[in-house]
């Protein structure tokens, strides 16, 4: 139930498949909008219901697999429950199937980049460690692969989390900051889904906790587990020369992507992972594609493909880390989208005051912003992603830095945030 366009649908479909089950795709998306995952199922015997859901084919299944993107309140999986059908995700399967040992993380921004560096770092040491879950790929794809003792990391969105009765063996939370509130309606309904991830770990687990987010810090006070926080404020002592792990091969740059770094180290003690694998492995770790990615130098003006920053909160990170690295240069935003029940007064006062340029697509956060930005005149709006890379290119000089930083979701134009990154990125390299 819910085929989607980031992977993990088209995962599911080809696990059951394999298994020898009689599969069923349903989506109320149509075949066209859905095309590239349909393409990636072509030459299975697999049925699709499309453009709609059929109330008979949630009676007559043996199981649902729900998407983690349908809400839990759909009246298809109330006829489903009705009906004594079995309800499932790819994430509660995995924890029920696999004897791995998990790692999950999760957070409101930097689960990615965290997850990315957690299986880089362990991958390094051992070829038997996984990465799957949020990231683009279901964990049932590699269900098949995992042995016992096998190490997987989990990159667990809230969504993800509201349907598991278990937890990862390690646990990590990187930040909670305001979002997908047109799914939970207030911040307490989201706080509730991020604490699942250590809701039914044991003592012997082990939680680990930004010390310098209060939201996450104060989950320490519901845990069962083995407590670990890390700061942004132990920086300076780990890139002291008397300490044992040198981040001098860490290529990313951004408090907020050392915090993730911080975060990753403490899992790799926690596994007993020695600081010269650590070092080794930041070699060549290039960061994950869509988040502050370099995409290319263009006469003098870099730009760079932010599209996963779907929240105010993620744009200001990115305005001060890149204006911090760039210290001499200005900066020209594209921003804007669809509202997803955000704020946008603090985004748009950083934007005033930080933001030589902005470039706005249409949207109702679109609308938001530009209401907030009052008398700034250095606004540029725009009707798509071409048009936004053209106007970039006009306004900018040598020196300047682009960055596709949207705050907000991408629905009312693309598929999804990675095809409005794609589209970005695709503007930019055909640039000369």
């Amino acid at each position: 139930m819910g085929l989607g366009l980031n992977g993990g649908g088209v995962g599911v479909a080809k696990f059951f498949y394999k298994q020898g089950a009689e599969v069923l795709v349903t989506d109320l998306k149509t075949e066209q909008q859905l095309e590239e995952s349909v393409k990636q199922l072509k030459g299975l015997k697999i049925k699709f219901t499309l453009g709609k859901h059929e109330e008979a084919d949630f009676i007559t299944a043996d199981l649902v697999i729900k998407n983690p993107d349908v809400p839990s309140t759909s009246p298809y999986l109330e006829i489903a429950k009705k009906n004594k059908v079995a309800i499932e995700t790819d994430v509660t399967l995995f924890f029920k199937m696999s004897n791995a040992f998990i790692i999950g993380v999760t957070g409101t921004k930097g689960k990615s980049t965290t997850a990315s560096l957690i299986y880089h770092i362990l991958k390094t040491k051992s070829k038997r460690t996984f990465l799957a879950g949020n990231i683009g790929v279901s964990p049932l794809e590699i269900l098949p692969l995992v042995k016992k003792g096998d190490k997987v990391v989990l990159e667990l969105s809230s969504f993800e989390l509201e349907d598991l009765k278990q937890s990862p063996d390690i646990a990590v939370v990187t930040n909670i900051m305001p979002d997908h509130l047109n799914r939970y309606g207030t911040m307490a309904e989201y706080i509730e889904a991020k604490k699942i991830i250590f809701k039914y770990q044991k003592s012997n687990n082990h939680l680990i906790l930004n010390d310098d987010d209060e939201t996450a810090r104060a989950f320490a006070d519901y845990a069962k587990s083995k407590i670990i926080l890390y700061s942004i404020k132990t920086l300076e002592t780990l890139k002291g020369k008397k300490q044992a792990i040198k981040l001098d091969n860490f290529k990313l740059f951004g408090e907020h992507n050392f915090s993730n770094l911080l975060a990753a180290i403490e899992v790799a003690k926690i596994l007993k992972i020695s600081p010269a694998i650590i070092e080794k492995s930041l070699k060549g770790f290039k960061g994950v594609p869509h988040r502050q990615e370099f995409i290319k130098e263009v006469r003098g003006v870099k730009y760079y493909n932010d599209t996963t920053a779907t929240m105010p909160d993620a744009v200001i990170i990115a305005v001060h880390a890149f204006l911090d690295n760039f210290p001499d240069s200005r900066l020209i935003l594209i921003c804007g989208g669809q509202n997803k029940g955000l704020k946008y007064a603090e985004m748009t006062r950083i934007i005033k005051e930080r933001v030589d340029e902005i470039v706005l697509l249409p949207g109702t956060a679109s609308d938001d912003i530009r209401k907030g930005l009052g008398s700034y005149t250095r606004v540029h709006e725009v009707s798509s992603m071409q048009e936004a890379v053209k106007k970039s290119k006009e306004v900018a000089n040598k020196g300047d830095v682009v960055i596709l930083s949207p705050g907000a979701a991408s629905f009312n134009l693309f598929k999804n945030e990675f095809d409005r990154g794609a589209q970005f990125v695709e503007a930019v390299k055909k640039m000369k």
